[in-house]
């Protein structure tokens, strides 16, 4: 890409208006992560209309273990996106060239010790996770096939992530719009047509990622690239890899939390309520994937604004993208409420129809569970802030705070006092908790940001400062905490 073109990605990042910036980056980011959704949404609901409910709940004993695959990928692809993003807003663009290339390294290393690891523990895993004699041979038949995509999985988000994070974030939505199709076309092909079940579903996921991988290589290897894939940054520069997995623990952190609190509640439900509340747990759970995805839309969108702007030292847009964000997600989290609250029914009917006591089930726990779906917007923006300004550990604690800290013991305790119900009611009882604590410590940093050195954060070369302008600017609007 010519300098001009770089230049003019700067000045969108640093001087366009945060309100329409940031609604310029969610739509993409927000179709982008409606379409990853459908991977585990339309797979579920295909196979609980066309396999069975016993089906359905084979396949949400793997999800945990997606999960864990998906935390690996998440630890790259979030750590080189923000170390891209802060470079970025540097000026120091060849090293976030470097940030790219160490970035595909790990996932191919990485991606190719998770498939040996999977296949070697696949069976105390799913057995962990929920897996009853009923279900486990529906659960093998998907993960088996799941595992081998695991290297593509991670190459395609991953690098559709540091995309998003150059600041395109059209061609990231183009990414996830094709691969979210070809599983959408080649689910029901597989599982009706060609009478493959839960296979068919795991192989319309794979090819679907191969895609991914496909397309996002192309991009990186093109002049649409803000950055460029060469092949001598692909050598590893174990600094750089450092400061990638330093930044990406707080998203892999979570996403592991999740998984393990993912295998307390499966056993949790199959004690007090059988395989079914299993199969209703895997429908709640693509409900709440759904709309919390949605939250982390706004995510994607303000995560290469804010690494962008405080990699400039422009505090005053950080501050903006982080409060515009907590707006926007609210109000996404306070939408998908009234719509779970007002239909559970018909969410339900979509991915069972057959089996009443199912329906039931999954009824009642989709009410409880999202009961205050409204608080945990303003968290996912809160942890990502941490995160995007280098702020690893603080963003790891809150990431782990309600799924792991606080979940662990209300799924402890709470179940063997009020039975079932008392299972949904574990995820009410960490929102509220945790909102309170992450709304703390949120204030507390926005009040000192501007003491911490990005140059110490991203390593590599000294900034150069950012343009009077930008700083005249930025004084004016707001008073700039700056280094004692």
């Amino acid at each position: 890409m010519t300098e001009e073109k770089l230049a003019a990605k700067s000045r969108e990042l640093g001087d366009e208006k945060i309100p329409r910036l940031l609604w310029k980056y969610f739509l993409p980011a927000f179709v982008g992560v409606i379409m990853n959704a459908t991977y585990n949404i339309v797979d579920r609901i295909f196979i609980g209309q066309g396999v069975g409910s016993m089906a359905l709940s084979g396949l949400s004993v793997v999800f945990p273990i997606m999960l864990i695959v998906m935390a690996f990928g998440m630890l790259i692809g979030m750590g080189a996106g923000v170390q891209v993003s802060i470079n970025m807003g540097r000026k120091d663009f060849s090293r976030a060239e470097k940030v790219l290339g160490n970035g595909v390294f790990l996932m191919v290393v990485v991606g190719l010790l998770v498939t040996f690891l999977g296949f070697m523990i696949k069976g105390p895993m799913l057995r962990a996770f929920g897996a009853t004699d009923e279900t486990i041979r529906y659960a093998q038949d998907y993960l088996n096939i799941i595992l081998i995509g695991v290297v593509f999985q991670m190459i395609g988000f991953g690098l559709n992530n540091i995309i998003r994070a150059e600041g395109n974030a059209r061609i990231a939505m183009l990414s996830m719009l094709l691969s979210g199709g070809i599983n959408l076309v080649l689910d029901p092909v597989f599982i009706f047509v060609f009478d493959l079940g839960v296979k068919g579903a795991a192989y319309a996921t794979v090819i679907a990622m191969i895609a991914l991988d496909v397309w996002v290589l192309l991009h990186f290897t093109s002049r649409r690239a803000v950055i460029r894939l060469r092949m001598p940054n692909i050598r590893p520069n174990w600094k750089i890899i450092g400061l990638i997995i330093s930044i990406g623990m707080a998203p892999f952190f979570m996403q592991l939390g999740s998984s393990a609190v993912n295998a307390l509640f499966m056993s949790q439900l199959i004690k007090h309520g059988g395989d079914l509340a299993v199969g209703a747990m895997g429908i709640i759970a693509s409900v709440s994937q759904l709309l919390i995805m949605s939250m982390v839309a706004i995510n994607m969108a303000s995560q290469p604004i804010i690494g962008f702007n405080f990699g400039a030292r422009n505090y005053s847009r950080v501050k903006e993208t982080v409060k515009t964000g907590i707006i926007a997600a609210t109000g996404i989290g306070l939408f998908g409420w009234l719509i779970v609250q007002l239909f559970p029914h018909f969410i339900v009917r979509l991915f069972n129809s057959d089996d009443p006591v199912l329906f039931d089930i999954a009824d009642k726990g989709l009410r409880i569970f999202l009961l205050t779906l409204p608080l945990i917007g303003f968290q996912v923006i809160a942890a990502n802030f941490f995160q995007s300004i280098g702020k690893a550990k603080m963003a790891t604690f809150l990431s782990l705070l309600r799924q792991l800290i606080i979940l662990v013991p209300a799924l402890l305790i709470l179940p063997d006092i009020f039975g079932l119900k008392g299972v949904w009611l574990c995820s009410p009882v960490a929102d509220v908790t945790s909102a309170i604590i992450t709304g703390s410590f949120l204030l507390w940093q926005v009040r000192k940001l501007g003491t911490e050195d990005p140059d110490k954060i991203a390593g590599g070369k000294p900034h150069p400062g950012p343009d009077d302008e930008a700083t005249t600017r930025a004084v004016e609007t707001f008073q700039i905490v700056t280094p004692e």
